[in-house]
């Protein structure tokens, strides 16, 4: 399997001719959704969706599956299936188990939307969450940061997923000062195989 990392939160899983992408957001890059499969949306934020984006990648592809929660289901549109916390289901050939359910609280109960995490063939996308699933996480994408999120809570996600591999997402707002220093951190705390994939690049597994 191929993973390749988008800006932000978008990452492109590949094995064959089958894509899947996850969250194709307005900080990621159009070719992200080049010959895409399947699609898969944590949440309605903008940096998740790019909805004008994502519509044309569907004018374009008219097969191209996209599952997300029920609410953003709604606006979207026909064609895009709702799926459910616990929902277990097929996206470009990928085993997918939908899982969490809200977004992690900033302050004062905001933003107090739904958020669904996924976990495709062994690798976790949380979206942002720091959901914990019970099943075993080969590859965890951890976020690395946003207004929800502070480095310690980023380490105790890590651990408490106990995966085999990490990469970070969830990371446009950093500097490259930032960007050194969580990676830093993760690496000796993270307490699991711990690597940035360059924006643009791939790893396989």
């Amino acid at each position: 399997m191929r993973l390749t990392k988008y800006g932000h939160a978008c990452v492109r899983l590949e094995d064959g001719d089958r894509v899947l992408v996850i969250d194709p957001g307005t900080y990621s890059e159009p070719e992200s959704l080049s010959g895409a499969t399947a699609v898969l949306i944590t949440h309605e934020h903008a940096d998740h969706i790019d909805i004008d984006k994502l519509q044309a990648a569907r004018a374009g592809n008219p097969a191209l599956a996209v599952h997300t929660h029920p609410a953003l289901a709604a606006t979207l549109g026909d064609g895009v299936i709702p799926v459910a916390p616990g929902d277990t289901f097929t996206a470009a050939g990928f085993s997918v188990r939908a899982v969490g359910g809200a977004h992690a609280e900033i302050i004062d109960g905001l933003p107090g939307c739904p958020n669904i995490g996924f976990i495709a063939d062994g690798l976790y996308h949380p979206g942002d969450s720091l959901f914990v699933p019970t099943e075993p996480v080969d590859t965890l994408l951890v976020p690395a940061s946003g207004p929800w999120l502070k480095l310690a809570e980023a380490i105790e996600f890590t651990r408490a997923v106990k995966p085999a591999r990490a990469f970070p997402i969830h990371d446009a707002m950093f500097s490259d000062l930032g960007l050194d220093n969580f990676d830093r951190w993760l690496d000796m705390k993270g307490g699991t195989d711990y690597a940035r994939i360059p924006l643009g690049e791939s790893v396989e597994f």
